[in-house]
This record gives structure tokens, C-alpha cells and sequence, in this order.
């Protein structure tokens, strides 16, 4: 369980979905949400991953390396990241299912002032294309909405559709979506008690060729085994979770480069799951506190293995806002505070085809007193959150 609260449970109908930590920090105690309009500005700082300390100017809210005329220094002595990545993210999602525009507006501000300032939103019925047109919030890159069988997912997010309706509803979400589709690939089957595959293997096929064909990526929610066996062995991009991959997946997947994104603070609720499961299904509740037993080890060998890691933290369905910390802390159960860091970084900027600090790139960075590489605790405390080269939270 998360350290920012205790668990509140919701019956959706089978007793299985929590909502996790609580409330949402978009007034955190000792910020100050500003907007200084793009202009000329300059910083000095430790620009990480390289660890050299530099010069950066932002003229018009691009970023460069060469001396500006009148420019305000907004920073000195500092550790410059480029802006945050929470790659398993819902905006627009609660508990309940889609939420207006008020409730979506205060999630990514949440987000945005923690440091995220890019989220792949992993699946949500809400339409949030307005956002874009939104400088004051993070960039967006959309899965559409979640694809599920009916009754097999959280009531009121997912389109639900049988499998002779898959490669239809790929074709659908993929016009809503940037350039991903969400799958649930596998849930609780209540006739056999426990978790179990959605989707036929061939339909899958047929479904992630579709998407490849009109140019998307496809990535998945896969708790257990054999979803995730499957689907990575039918080209899947993308594992929602992973806490089921075996060593034989691991190794296709390190081959294939299929990307990971465990939301490990939200598998912190896993032991809550199977308790609120135990009752109807007892195979359920021990396979989840075991694989919940397993996943530092599971996920481990999967870096180990070179499974690209990036960071996510479920926000949005079941978990609050503003998580991006806790889930770098949570990385580092894996590797080092290079590897946490560059995971909800450079590395995740990279995967996602956006850039970091470069020459004309979109001034978006997080700035912070002291290094985060030194210690992770300091990414809880931005000093400076940069959005399209305006100073939009201060410290």
C-alpha cells in the first residue's frame, strides 16, 4: 500500500477494484502555480543524464545553447531534467468511469505539478482533446479506450465487445487514439475462479496486425501467465503490469524491444485485491498475493534481460494523481536512480519519439535543488516545473 493513504474499497459488481491513494496535490503546501509567459529566459544547472553543468536559454519557449540578450535567470546552481513521463496515466478516468472537464483539468494539473509534464494516457472514455489546446498542461499521447470483453474488465471504462468484434473496434480506437490501442488482456474469469486470457490468440493476431496496418502500436493489461505469453507471442508492442512474464517471455521480449510499463505503486495493492476477492474466489486472491510475492523478482530479471522499463503509475482508474515519485522510488527496487530516473525521463522521452534537452526542442523541464541521482527523495520536490518554456510552478 502507497504511503499517501490507506485503500478504499468499491464494489463494482465483484469486489475486486480498490481506489487507491486518495485526494489530489494540485495545492501541495509550499508551491506556488504561476505563468510566466514565454519570453527570454535562462538557467544554469547540472543537466542530467550527461551531469554537466551548462548554460540553457529559452527564447519564444524553445529551448537553446547560446547566449540571449535580456534574458531573466530563473534558476542557478540546480539538477535539470527533462520533463517527466508517466506512460501508464487516465486522464479523465475515476472509479466510476469518464469525468468532465473540470475533474480532467484538475488531474493533469496534478500531474503537471509533480513534473509530469507528458503522460501516454493508457486508456480512457472520456474525449480529452481539448487538453492540446491547453499550454498550461502536459502533452497527451492517447490509447483510445480500453478494449475489454463484456463483464471481463471495471465497469464503465472499457469498450466491451466480443472477440469477432476485436479487429472492428482496433479500427475505431485507433482514430480516438495518438497512436496506441489499449487492450485488457486478461481478468478475472468467474467460472474459473481466476485470472484468465480475453482474447482468442488468433483473434489478438489479426487485432495487432490491424493496428500495425493503419500505423499504431498496441499495447496491453496482463496480470497473469498466459495473456502475456500470448500476446507478446502475436507482436504486441507494449505490456501493461508484467507481473506473469516468465523467463521465455522475458527473453522475446528483450529480442523484440516490447516495451514494459509495471505501475509497480500500483501493484503495492495487489495483497488488498486478493483479500477483496476472497470470499468468491480463493484462486484468485492466492495468485495474486503470489505473483504480488514475485514481482521485484519477475520484473528484475526483466531489466536484467534488457526489457525496455518505463515508469507509469496507473493513475486516473484507481489511483490518484501526481504518483510520479513514488513510482521512480518504486523503480529503483529494479535497478539504480540512473535507471528509475531515465525510465520516467530520457528514456521514456525517447521510446515515445519526443524530445529531451535539445537544441529547438520545447522548453519543458523540471528543475530541482539537488541531485535527484544522489538522492531519489528530491523528486517529490520540484523547485522549477518549465511547460512549453513558461515557469508554471515554483518552489
Amino acid at each position: 500500500m502507497d504511503a499517501d493513504g490507506a485503500e478504499l474499497f468499491h464494489d463494482h459488481g465483484d469486489g475486486l477494484h480498490s481506489h487507491g491513494p486518495g485526494g489530489h496535490s494540485h495545492a501541495a503546501d509550499g508551491h506556488h502555480h504561476t505563468s510566466v509567459d514565454p519570453g527570454r529566459l535562462h538557467l544554469r544547472g547540472v543537466v542530467l543524464p550527461e551531469g554537466v553543468e551548462r548554460d540553457l536559454w529559452i527564447v519564444d519557449g524553445l529551448l537553446g545553447f547560446e547566449p540571449v540578450a535580456d534574458a531573466t535567470t530563473v534558476s542557478g546552481r540546480c539538477w535539470i531534467l527533462p520533463g517527466l513521463v508517466d506512460a501508464h496515466c487516465h486522464i479523465g478516468l475515476n472509479h466510476a468511469g469518464a469525468v468532465g472537464r473540470d475533474e480532467a483539468e484538475t488531474q493533469a494539473l496534478t500531474d503537471r505539478d509533480a513534473g509530469t509534464l507528458l503522460v501516454r494516457d493508457a486508456g480512457s472514455p472520456a474525449d480529452t482533446h481539448w487538453i492540446d489546446d491547453r499550454d498550461d498542461l502536459p502533452r497527451v499521447i492517447r490509447a483510445g479506450r480500453h478494449i475489454a470483453r463484456p463483464k471481463r474488465y471495471i465497469r464503465n471504462f472499457a469498450e466491451e465487445v466480443d472477440p469477432d468484434e476485436l479487429v472492428a473496434t482496433v479500427e475505431r480506437q485507433v482514430a480516438r487514439g495518438d497512436g496506441w490501442i489499449k487492450l485488457v488482456g486478461d481478468w478475472i474469469d468467474r467460472e474459473v475462479g481466476d485470472l484468465a486470457p480475453l482474447w482468442p490468440k488468433e483473434v489478438a493476431r489479426q487485432a495487432i496486425k490491424r493496428a500495425h496496418e493503419l500505423g499504431a502500436r498496441v499495447t496491453a493489461h496482463c496480470f497473469e501467465e498466459q495473456s502475456v505469453a500470448d500476446l507478446v507471442d502475436v507482436g504486441i508492442d507494449g505490456i501493461e503490469h508484467g507481473t506473469g512474464i516468465s523467463d521465455e517471455v522475458i527473453d522475446q521480449m528483450a529480442a523484440r524491444q516490447v516495451a514494459l510499463v509495471p505501475t509497480l505503486v500500483n501493484l503495492q495493492n495487489f495483497p488488498d485485491f486478493a483479500a477483496a476477492g476472497e470470499a468468491k474466489f480463493p484462486t484468485y486472491a492466492a495468485h495474486m498475493r503470489q505473483l504480488f510475492a514475485t514481482r521485484y523478482e519477475v520484473l528484475g530479471k526483466a531489466r536484467e534481460a534488457g526489457v525496455p522499463i518505463f515508469a507509469g503509475t496507473d493513475a486516473g482508474g484507481q489511483m490518484a494523481h501526481g504518483l510520479i515519485a513514488h513510482e521512480v522510488g518504486q523503480l529503483a527496487h529494479l535497478g539504480d536512480a540512473e535507471f528509475a530516473l531515465g525510465a520516467a525521463s530520457w528514456r521514456a522521452r525517447q521510446w515515445l519519439g519526443r524530445p529531451g534537452i535539445e537544441h529547438g526542442a520545447s522548453a519543458d523541464l523540471v528543475v530541482y535543488d539537488a541531485n535527484p541521482l544522489e538522492d531519489l527523495s528530491v523528486v517529490h520536490h520540484p523547485k522549477l516545473v518549465i511547460l512549453r518554456g513558461r515557469v508554471v510552478l515554483t518552489r
